[in-house]
């Protein structure tokens, strides 16, 4: 997958994570933009090691997984901020 299909990936990940997940996090878009991608990324391991896929294309199953993704990066980037 080409870099420009990660990064759309990526913003389209973080910005249904932050609107899954309101609040505050300081670093606007750019850290959405970053914790997409590599939620798109993490979801794809994550779901590789279950036996799920991974992100294997521009497809909803991939969008789903690295929205999850995001999700749980977006989680754990709050309780690390708020430590």
């Amino acid at each position: 997958m080409g870099i420009l299909v990660w990064i759309i990936f990526g913003l389209i990940a973080g910005a249904v994570a932050k609107l899954i997940m309101p609040g505050k996090d300081p670093g606007g878009i750019i850290v959405t933009i970053v914790i997409g991608i590599l939620g798109a990324v993490v979801g794809g391991f994550i779901a590789t090691a279950l036996g799920f896929g991974g992100v294997s294309g521009f497809n909803l199953g991939s969008l789903v997984v690295a929205i999850l993704g995001a999700i749980l990066l977006l989680w754990l980037y709050r309780v690390v901020k708020s430590r």
